[in-house]
């Protein structure tokens, strides 16, 4: 699998797109009620439709689905080798894309169709999906929070059972990642029922808040290496 992030996140990284991810799904479920994060729903209401011959309702179901497709693509193509020999820095472009199409989101009038923001907001979760994946030493998503609850249960009992100070400390950091998308999810609601279309933009600014991180912690990589000696090869520190 191509990855173009090879840093695990921090914490803070972590409940910052978490927040995130949790704001994006009350956001296009309060204007549209749809879930445009990831595509369980859509792929479950297309049967539905389908079974009912709502062709076009069905058509349009699938649309967030290719565009979510064409996201987690794109990020694959970015890992390749001899693409990131031409794309210097891959992750920051990622991010900076998700930060200029939610500001757009939120420059569009109220009144424009609803395919527009389901299908941007799609492509940008899938964005995020597919390039953070871990939290310090562990597998995360910042998107859905099935599997972060049942891999945080485990690590609960594993460390009640055990105690492991590493299962303890993953199930904090899986709690604190379910907190942040469910305050994500409720501020998100909360916004976009007072402003409407622009409450994207609070979305964009916590995503230019993650791309300032993550410079930060390249610069701070660089300046250590820089101290004590060239990286070893394949150091993710050009990310």
């Amino acid at each position: 699998m191509a990855t173009i992030h090879r840093r695990p996140d921090t914490l803070i990284v972590g409940m910052l797109l978490a927040v995130v991810g949790g704001f994006l799904d009350a956001y296009t479920f309060v204007r549209h009620h749809v879930f445009a994060n990831l595509q369980s729903g859509n792929v479950l209401l297309f049967c539905v439709e389908v079974t009912a011959r709502h062709w076009h309702r069905a058509v349009l179901l699938l649309i967030p689905v290719v565009a979510f497709g064409i996201g987690v693509l794109l990020v694959e193509v970015l890992g390749l080798s001899r693409v990131e020999r031409r794309v210097r820095r891959p992750l920051r472009l990622v991010v900076t894309l998700q930060i200029v199409l939610l500001a757009l989101i939120a420059a569009l009038p109220d009144d424009v169709p609803e395919q527009v923001t389901t299908v941007t907001v799609s492509f940008v979760a899938a964005l995020q999906f597919s390039t953070f994946t871990t939290l310090r030493d562990a597998p995360y998503t910042t998107l859905a929070e099935s599997g972060n609850l049942q891999k945080g249960i485990a690590a609960t009992h594993r460390w009640l059972a055990a105690g492991e100070p590493a299962a303890a400390r993953r199930a904090g950091g899986y709690a604190v990642i379910i907190g942040s998308f469910a305050a994500g999810a409720m501020t998100g609601a909360v916004m976009t029922r007072l402003v409407g279309a622009p409450a994207v933009g609070v979305a964009a600014g916590l995503l230019t808040g993650v791309l300032a991180l993550l410079v930060r912690q390249t610069r701070q990589l660089q300046r250590g290496e820089a101290s004590t000696g060239p990286p070893p090869p394949g150091s993710p520190t050009a990310h």
